[in-house]
């Protein structure tokens, strides 16, 4: 579009110089020719007046010679009272052109070599017809004719060039609103939901780019509210489960309790058929609109509160760390307590009662960390679990949550990690990104363990000692 504006600028201007340049040339020319005529045709009036009066030789020389020069004017006497006829200066003209001059009493003019003559023919005293000739140079007639020419060609470019920069910044602020509003268009498409247009350019397109800004905060609302949604039914359905599951742990042997213990296994079973099927028919995005966050420390807080009171039924030993002061991260905080949610709930699900835990949280400059560890038999195989939908391979497992927990942190540009905690079981690292730089490259290949030193801005240090109270 910005170049077909161009062409069309470049087209129209070219055709509007054309059509004023060529003829305002051609006028420029004919002016040049008519002012050197003109010229010669006051230097022929100059020897009219000694003409009428005589038709002396050595008179008319003098006349000649003061009016211009020998070399460029010429009088033509007729035969007089018997005389021949009387050339006075260089004749260039020739003996029809003069002739034809004389019979028809009017001026004209001829071409001759170098230029062109003009004839003037004069009364004499004696009623016969003089001829004054006045030659032209060629070089008299274009005088000035190229100049004008070269500064009407300037100005006809000058005049081309900047219609074609004005054609290309107009097309620029016409076209780059469109072409972002395609990209933004193209990246919430791709699940980006981050993806926002700048509200500027022409009034039609700084429409559109509103209509679009709403409609991607009106897809980020309705998403987060899936996610809530999502997130509410696993803290209603999951920690019951859970706790159901515990007790009837502890009903003994007995067809009752073996009844009872079926019946759970057959209901968690049927839940996570319920959370696949869902997961598969309404694929999520866990991007956040601009703008989205929350205090990381405070949503851990509330979490560990809600999970303390299972912990202390069960007899495990808990910590949170690093969650005294504020921590804001670019999630939103329903997405947060979904992924603390998943990891915590794999805790109780698959370590044994009395398996101690904690929670971290560590601010840096460039990423949030928070690492959720326990003291269970720890992960196998971390590939496996990370594998997208597939979980640990056991009961009760969709990969769901870690899938949670993968998706909130790539949407920030961060990954996640899953190693050995220093409690001797497994420890899920969460690196949030807080300036939103793409780390996919590093995490593609290093998904196996949480154990490095990282240098730079923003380091943090994993491998020192942890201990719970």
């Amino acid at each position: 579009m910005r170049w077909a504006l161009v062409k069309v600028s470049l087209a129209v201007t070219a055709m509007v110089v054309v059509a004023f340049a060529v003829p305002l040339g051609l006028v420029i020319r004919e002016m040049a020719r008519d002012r050197a005529f003109a010229g010669a045709e006051r230097e022929a009036a100059a020897v009219a007046p000694a003409l009428s009066i005589t038709t002396d030789r050595a008179q008319l020389e003098r006349v000649v010679a003061s009016a211009g020069s020998d070399a460029a004017m010429a009088v033509h006497l007729p035969a007089v009272a018997g005389e021949q006829p009387l050339d006075i200066g260089r004749r260039r003209a020739s003996d029809k052109d003069i002739a034809a001059v004389r019979q028809l009493g009017r001026a004209s003019t001829s071409a001759v070599p170098g230029g062109s003559a003009l004839l003037q023919p004069v009364a004499l005293s004696t009623g016969e017809i003089a001829v004054v000739e006045v030659f032209v140079p060629e070089s008299e007639v274009t005088n000035g004719v190229g100049t004008a020419w070269a500064v009407l060609a300037a100005v006809g470019a000058a005049l081309i060039v900047g219609s074609v920069a004005v054609a290309d910044r107009l097309g620029v602020r016409m076209v780059r609103p469109a072409q972002r509003l395609v990209e933004g268009a193209h990246e919430l498409g791709e699940g980006k939901l981050g993806a926002r247009v700048p509200e500027e350019g022409p009034t039609e397109l700084r429409l559109a780019a509103v209509a679009f800004n709403s409609m991607a905060d009106q897809v980020v609302q309705l998403l987060a509210n899936e996610r809530e949604l999502a997130a509410d039914l696993s803290h209603r359905l999951r920690t019951p489960l859970t706790v159901l599951r515990l007790n009837a742990a502890s009903l003994g042997d007995g067809p009752a309790a073996e009844q009872t213990r079926a019946a759970v296994e057959q209901l968690e079973r049927e839940v996570d058929t319920i959370i696949r099927t869902a997961r598969d028919a309404k694929p999520q995005t866990a991007a956040a609109g601009p703008g989205a966050g929350c205090d990381a420390a405070e949503v851990v807080r509330e979490r560990m509160a809600f999970w303390s009171a299972l912990a202390e039924d069960e007899g495990r030993k808990w910590r949170v760390a690093g969650a005294d002061r504020p921590v804001r991260i670019p999630v939103a905080r329903a997405d947060l307590a979904a992924a603390l949610d998943a990891l915590l709930g794999n805790v109780f699900r698959h370590t044994a009662e009395g398996t101690a835990f904690a929670v971290d949280v560590h601010n840096g400059e460039d990423a949030v960390i928070v690492l959720v560890s326990d003291a269970g038999p720890g992960i196998a195989d971390p590939e496996t679990a990370m594998a997208r939908g597939r979980g640990s391979g056991t009961d009760g497992s969709t990969g769901l949550g870690l899938d949670i927990v993968r998706r909130l942190a790539e949407s920030t540009g961060g990954d996640v990690r899953i190693g050995r905690s220093v409690l001797g079981g497994t420890e899920v690292r969460i690196w949030i990104q807080l300036d939103g730089r793409d780390r996919s490259p590093r995490r593609r290949g290093h998904r196996g363990s949480v154990r490095r030193r990282r240098t730079g801005r923003g380091a943090l240090s994993f491998n020192r000692s942890r201990s719970l109270p």
